[in-house]
């Protein structure tokens, strides 16, 4: 079988993809960032809440994590609206995308949590330190510091995950791929640059969160 590349069409659509690109950017930095949040609370809350709070905690755990992930996207955007609650496939894909990484970052987070030595609460008690700061400084960064490389690979997780949005037509990279090829016919050439887009937005991602475990959570805070 003899089959000749073609990848001028492809790159001739450079903007959309650019543009696709962008969004599923935007998409991933706006749900690690609500995402880690609703983690952040969510461990703190099944770690010090009341039995209640911690019961609903993790029956949100348990629902999020044993569900797949298309199935929570649909639900967002054609369950919901039926119930009266209508919004765009982008608003529907972040709500998703939050909901879904803050039930595994729970987990991740509330791990290195429970990790923190009881001594070391205790010091932050003599040294008259109120809760919240107890919990910020001595709980909480050095927490991160031990779980950052699982919370780096949940974060790129998500990343990934994200191409699955197609599904409801929201606007991202794998959504302008699937445009594409049905425009052009080259599968094989299309799906071959989204990869190596793909690869590339990975790759810059633990970069980044390298360079963001380096420098903003490896040095002891001097406060």
């Amino acid at each position: 079988m003899h089959y000749t590349f073609q990848f001028a069409d492809v790159f001739a659509a450079w903007p959309l993809l650019l543009r696709g690109t962008l969004i599923t950017l935007e998409l991933s930095f706006m749900a690690m960032l609500l995402g880690l949040a609703v983690a952040i609370a969510c461990a703190w809350g099944k770690t010090a809440g009341p039995a209640p709070l911690r019961f609903a905690i993790n029956a949100y755990i348990e629902l999020i994590r044993n569900t797949p992930f298309l199935v929570q996207l649909f639900f967002f955007f054609f369950a919901l609206p039926a119930l009266g609650l209508r919004w765009s496939a982008h608003t529907a894909a972040l709500t998703a995308m939050v909901v879904n990484l803050g039930a595994y970052a729970t987990e991740i987070i509330r791990a290195g949590i429970e990790a923190i030595p009881k001594g070391q609460i205790e010091a932050g008690l003599a040294l008259n330190l109120k809760r919240h700061q107890i919990f910020r400084y001595v709980i909480l960064k050095p927490a991160l510091r031990a779980i950052f490389p699982a919370l780096t690979s949940q974060f790129i997780l998500l990343m990934l995950s994200s191409s699955v949005v197609s599904a409801i037509s929201a606007d991202d990279l794998t959504s302008v791929a699937a445009n594409l090829q049905s425009q052009t016919f080259r599968s094989f050439e299309i799906y071959i640059v989204v990869a190596g887009i793909y690869l590339a937005l990975a790759l810059a991602f633990s970069a980044l969160f390298k360079l963001v475990f380096q420098w903003g959570l490896s040095y002891p805070d001097r406060r």
